[in-house]
């Protein structure tokens, strides 16, 4: 879909510049318009449904790489720039920034920021926001600004890089950002089994908290969405009941080898199936990070819990809908639910009655993703329980934004 399919737009804009940005920006704020900034269109169905009738603003030809010093193991790019393109960049230099996200293609730097969109790697790498080490951007009333810078080690100044990561581009436009970087490693490998149940699951995902292992990601995959998966074939057919471990194993050939040793002796006693080598294995990476965006549900969720609470998650989410889909960053404690149905009884008592209370028992919350139908969209079914950060949020973004100009209506304030 595009944007003017999901937004209320009047016309959108595509400055060339942070300058020309800041100017649309300006007079946004001074007639009182609503911006809704635009980067590559692949999560605009994230939040609250736009009401308020506004502009535009599109970041696509803000898309330029402004210093790329290998050696420093950093990069500086603006934020119209494609994920895709920043790989196939960084992988000339056999460095990457090991952030996995669906369709990066389109995907954008900023989008990806705004959204705080996090793949499987994040449980041996670290989040987006571990990486971003300086930033700009244009607030509401159409003033850059920025933060950090393009070294390291820079700790000077308040930190902007992770105010404005997962504001849903509410506090400001952000236009240019640096990374650092990390090497991409001799090896990359996914290895897995199929477990009978969530208590077997619960047992080897404890054993891999105290293992000698160092997984890169640890993986939970289960429901018809991966049945027809060919990667995962050789690991047996799933059951009502069962689900798939996937464990990630990245560095030199005899790390991973000693790791994959490690972790079969440790299955074993625990009387789990042994891990196997996925043949597949580039392939499976790309699925499990195309997963929350991939195909056609009528309600997709996210949950964010303690690691212990995530098969208790899955539990209560295949209690709503037994034929949901379902993937779980279980070393995080992140789990996505495709249901296969919208809830019979409404969204609201499917999420406020059944999955919302699970996710606060388990330190969490539980927010919507996608509803392609828009019903029930309301501030507790979409962001959850909304506690006392709530106030705190709200004067931040009255500084940045006094007259609520940027994404109005679509995240958290009321």
């Amino acid at each position: 879909m595009s944007p003017t399919d999901i937004l209320p737009l009047k016309n959108t804009f595509s400055p060339a510049d942070q300058g020309e940005l800041a100017g649309n920006v300006r007079e946004a704020f001074e007639s009182g318009t609503p911006l809704y900034p635009i980067g590559g269109g692949t999560s605009l169905d994230f939040g609250l449904p736009a009401k308020a009738p506004g502009n535009g603003l599109s970041l696509a030809k803000i898309n330029r790489v402004i210093d790329y010093p290998a050696r420093d193991m950093t990069v500086t790019v603006e934020a119209g720039l494609s994920m895709q393109a920043l790989a196939d960049l960084l992988a000339t230099e056999r460095q990457r920034l090991p952030i996995d996200v669906p369709r990066p293609a389109e995907a954008t730097i900023g989008g990806v920021i705004a959204a705080n969109w996090n793949g499987p790697r994040r449980y041996g790498q670290g989040s987006v926001r571990d990486h971003v080490i300086g930033i700009h951007a244009v607030d509401g009333r159409g003033m850059p600004f920025k933060g950090g810078g393009r070294v390291v080690k820079n700790v000077a100044g308040y930190d902007f890089c992770k105010l404005l990561t997962g504001s849903l581009g509410t506090l400001g436009v952000i236009t240019q950002v640096t990374f650092k970087l990390k090497p991409i490693p001799e090896q990359s490998v996914l290895v897995g089994c199929n477990l009978p149940d969530l208590d077997m699951a619960e047992k080897v995902l404890a054993s891999l908290v105290r293992s000698e292992a160092t997984p890169a990601a640890i993986e939970l995959a289960a429901g018809p969405a991966w049945e027809q998966e060919s990667a995962l074939q050789p690991l047996g057919k799933a059951g009502v009941s069962s689900v798939y471990l996937l464990v990630g194993l990245e560095g030199n050939a005899a790390e991973v080898e000693y790791m994959i040793h490690q972790l079969t002796s440790e299955w074993r006693a625990l009387g789990a199936p042994p891990p196997l080598a996925i043949g597949e294995g580039a392939t499976l990476w790309k699925a499990l990070a195309e997963f929350p965006a991939s195909g056609q549900s009528p309600l997709s969720l996210k949950a964010a819990v303690v690691p212990s609470g995530v098969t208790a998650m899955i539990a209560a989410a295949r209690q709503l809908d037994p034929q949901c889909s379902l993937q779980a960053h279980a070393g995080n404690g992140t789990v996505f639910i495709k249901l296969a149905t919208f809830p019979a009884q409404g969204l609201s008592r499917a999420l406020v009655g059944q999955l919302q209370p699970v996710a606060t028992a388990h330190s969490g919350n539980l927010i919507v993703l996608s509803n392609p139908s828009g019903a029930e969209m309301t501030h507790q079914s979409v962001w959850g329980a909304i506690d006392a950060p709530l106030d705190v949020m709200s004067v931040v973004k009255r500084k940045f934004d006094p007259k609520d100009i940027l994404n109005r209506g679509r995240f958290v304030y009321v």
